[in-house]
């Protein structure tokens, strides 16, 4: 626009100079031209009443005097002042007794006949061509000079508006682009002309009521949570009133991870966006915590369990209770999308480069690809579980990808990368007021 703005000035500018200047120059030439004619003129018609009035020699000495070159042709053919052949011009004087000027490869010539008591004398000078444009050059360097000028003039002007306009422009663009980036908190400045600050203003307003939506959200989401605690109170209750120790030992368990869990969603919904270290954790441990709690339920259902852990830790970019909710997600699926029976396995490896290669395979009947699709499920589920596994996956910058089994079922295939100390794993994290 800065650009587009300082052309059109710049156009406008020297459309108006053309307009002015070059009428402007003509009429300069034309100017100098009358000038040195109408000089050569007022002598000619000076000499002309000593024609008829003066001897010879009386206006031989007037001639000598003249600031510019005048020949006089007398009837007798004699020729006085400055010497000069009598041209077609002179001879026309004569005959028609008429005076005129013409335009000659000298320069301009002018012509007035006398008639004396002899005959028709004619005088005649000439205007140089050097004399018809003298300072013609000059006045018209001047005129380009003044026209230089005032287009860079109005360039600079152009310029310095283009820039009032544009840097409004920019500014609301970064807070844009702020926005989009979730930093809910950065405003726009009012400034530039009235329609600029009003969509500033917009701008300021749009951001706040998407600060209120997303407090309003967190805030219901949280509520949400919290009434889940009462039905956990009570399932611990029951829990306790088990006669068999193991079975409330395991019900109670149960309950206190749900309970943790829930926990976590209301920490997680009341300061989400907020800035809080990346941690990783040992796969390992992880991973043989949550198959030993599944590893129950599925000797229930009769199903086996098949499981490769290496014996050493796996560091990964991911956090402890993010890795715990992806594969509880992917075993859960297997749980509630295959019959009883169905067997399973579990398998962690080491990745080439760092990082461990999760895989949870299956011997059901698979799952379409469009229940990768986040809230898409052919049985009747929230269709979530695999986003969030893939959303684990990719916080730590690892992947996820499903493939079919030897078996004919499901193969899912989490890529999670190493785990640095002291860095995000690979998540930049953005703050949400």
């Amino acid at each position: 626009m800065r650009r587009r703005l300082t052309l059109l000035v710049a156009a406008t500018t020297c459309l108006v100079l053309l307009a002015f200047l070059v009428p402007l120059a003509l009429l300069i030439r034309q100017v100098a031209a009358d000038r040195a004619v109408s000089g050569a003129d007022d002598v000619v018609r000076a000499i002309v009443p000593l024609v008829g009035t003066s001897d010879s020699t009386q206006l031989e000495l007037s001639l000598s005097g003249v600031s510019v070159p005048v020949t006089v042709y007398l009837p007798d053919g004699r020729v006085l002042g400055a010497p000069a052949e009598e041209t077609a011009a002179v001879r026309l004087a004569q005959e028609d007794g008429q005076s005129f000027t013409v335009d000659g490869p000298a320069g301009r010539e002018i012509v007035v006949p006398v008639v004396t008591a002899q005959g028709t004398a004619v005088v005649r000078t000439v205007v140089p061509r050097a004399e018809l444009t003298r300072g013609v050059t000059k006045a018209w360097l001047v005129l380009a000079g003044l026209g230089a000028a005032l287009v860079l003039l109005g360039l600079l002007v152009a310029d310095r508006l283009a820039r009032t306009l544009v840097k409004p422009i920019a500014e609301l663009s970064a807070v844009s682009h702020r926005l989009a980036r979730a930093e809910l908190s950065a405003r726009a400045s009012p400034a530039g002309p009235p329609e600029l600050r009003e969509v500033a203003g917009a701008l300021n307003h749009l951001a706040g009521r998407i600060q209120d939506l997303l407090r309003q959200e967190r805030e219901q989401v949280a509520d949400l949570s919290h009434r889940l605690r009462t039905p956990l109170t009570a399932l611990r209750l029951e829990a306790e009133s088990l006669r068999d120790p193991d079975d409330a030992g395991r019900v109670a368990a149960a309950a206190d991870a749900i309970e943790r869990a829930v926990t976590a969603v209301i920490r997680e919904a009341r300061h989400r966006g907020a800035q809080r270290p990346r941690t990783g954790c040992d796969a390992t441990a992880v991973v043989a915590d949550r198959v030993a709690f599944w590893s129950v339920l599925a000797e229930d259902t009769d199903r086996g369990v098949r499981r490769e852990l290496p014996a050493t830790p796996l560091p990964v970019a991911v956090p402890a209770d993010d890795l715990a909710a992806a594969l509880d997600a992917l075993l859960g699926n297997v749980f509630a999308h295959t019959p009883d029976g169905t067997d399973f396995g579990v398998f962690l490896a080491a990745r080439p480069g760092g990082g461990a290669v999760l895989t949870v395979s299956d011997a059901g009947p698979g799952f379409a690809q469009s229940a990768l699709r986040r809230g898409a499920s052919g049985s009747g589920s929230t269709g979530l579980g695999m986003d969030i596994a893939r959303q684990a996956a990719e916080a730590g910058g690892g992947s996820l990808r499903v493939e079919a089994s030897r078996g004919g079922g499901a193969r899912v295939v989490l890529e999670l990368a190493p785990h640095v100390p002291g860095s995000d794993g690979g998540r930049t994290t953005r703050r949400v007021d």
